[in-house]
């Protein structure tokens, strides 16, 4: 199919590129931007008049939920969740039921994602078999079943000697570890950020020191092995202290943080509101500042959705009780751009949003997406910057309903998601 996006504002961050262009896809592919190419004649043209015309969104952790949990979300839902997002590149964690320790399973998922055509997904493998924290997977064949990286998920390694051998596996084949930094211990159990708050509530808390405890263990590894190390979600501000320190030390890491811990902190737990018991918690305002900061920086190179959908079974139960978890596709690109106009005055703040949820994402996961350079592939989306939504059930595509932003009312909405140069979703 030839797609002609015309009179759109092409904002292509990864290109430096902001301005009104016109945008040519053939073959799967961008032919040409601003000039068609010779000869081109579109089989559709779509007006981006007043709209956003950017590469497809990189999430880099949804849970898709397949195999295991589909009760919760299956892949067609998740993925046609995606969509209606603006997301067309999308990192799965290994923390299904099988978990992600052997090549059939990861070839099944790639499988099913492929037959169902939608937005693309790349699995993280599991670091260690059943993410038990004591025998390393076979990496290399994770590898070539289509693994991009290797993971704990949730579960943390308790042997520090497992965890080094890992990353020297790692480092010696050029694979990239993905760890959620918690101390094993400090916290295990834990429901609420450590503060006042939670004993307010007589919530069990999770210290900040769960963060930075195996944030220094991973960062005297990484300079022990060389390993690259991409941490995920971080929330506290002591946590970004040490990244910062970390990077400037020149060490090979990248950070991401959840969509949810750049807006709201552990007092939107209001009175025992299930939809925001999250993993890590959310933590206080500070923290919540520095993690604006740091996006803005630079520090944190990346926003995610972390969707991760739960069913009203074990969300609809006391705070304590309830699943950790929100669904999150829809919200990433809003999001975002709530992030950027409340931390920016400029008229670049379209792009620097746009980048941490593209450019910067796709090159922390190390894929070939996040710009929409001639000849490469086309993933685009196109959305209305102005327009406002108000967060429902009704609104979210989701099979997951749950997540702590319902009643707000937020900026941007998706007109239409292109994959691969196919028109995949339009509203």
């Amino acid at each position: 199919m030839r797609l002609h996006i015309k009179n759109g504002r092409l904002i292509d961050p990864a290109n430096h590129i902001d301005a009104q262009h016109d945008v040519f896809i053939a073959d799967g592919r961008i032919a040409s931007i601003t000039q068609a190419p010779s000869g081109f004649v579109a089989d559709q043209i779509i007006d981006a008049s007043g709209l956003i015309v950017c590469p497809g969104l990189v999430d880099l952790s949804a849970r898709l939920r397949e195999p295991g949990y589909e009760y919760k979300a299956t892949l067609e839902s998740e993925l046609q969740s995606a969509l209606a997002g603006g997301v067309t590149s999308l990192l799965c964690p290994p923390d299904t039921d099988p978990v992600l320790d052997e090549p059939g399973l990861v070839e099944m998922l790639v499988h099913r994602a492929r037959i169902l055509n939608q937005s693309h997904v790349y699995p993280l493998g599991a670091l260690t078999v059943g993410l038990k924290g004591s025998e390393l997977t076979e990496m290399a064949e994770l590898t070539e079943a289509g693994c991009i990286g290797f993971s704990q998920a949730e579960q943390t390694i308790e042997n520090s000697t497992v965890l080094m051998r890992a990353m020297q596996y790692a480092q010696t084949f050029g694979y990239t570890v993905w760890l959620r930094p918690q101390d094993p211990h400090l916290g295990k159990g834990g429901t609420a950020h450590s503060g006042p708050l939670a004993s307010r509530l007589g919530l069990s808390g999770v210290p900040v020191i769960s963060e930075t405890i195996a944030l220094h263990t991973i960062f005297e590894l990484m300079r022990s092995t060389g390993a690259r190390v991409h941490l995920c979600r971080l929330s506290s501000a002591a946590g970004i202290t040490l990244v910062r320190a970390a990077k400037a030390e020149g060490l090979p890491v990248s950070c991401d943080v959840g969509a949810h811990h750049v807006h709201l902190t552990d007092n939107d737990i209001g009175f025992f509101d299930s939809n925001a018991r999250l993993s890590p918690p959310l933590r206080s305002q500070r923290d919540r500042d520095a993690i604006r900061a740091a996006l803005m920086d630079g520090t944190i190179d990346a926003i995610c959705s972390d969707h991760t959908p739960v069913d009203d079974d074990e969300k609809l139960l006391p705070f304590g009780e309830a699943s950790p978890g929100a669904t999150g596709l829809e919200l990433l690109l809003s999001l975002s751009l709530k992030w950027a106009d409340e931390q920016f005055s400029g008229n670049d703040k379209l792009s620097i949003a746009i980048s941490r949820i593209t450019a910067d994402a796709a090159r922390v996961a190390g894929l070939s997406a996040g710009g929409l350079s001639t000849g490469s592939v086309a993933d685009v989306c196109v959305f209305d910057a102005d327009a406002r939504w108000l967060v429902n059930a009704a609104a979210i595509v989701s099979q997951g309903k749950h997540t702590p932003f319902l009643g707000y009312e937020l900026p941007g909405q998706v007109r239409h998601t292109i994959v691969s140069g196919r028109l995949a979703y339009s509203r």
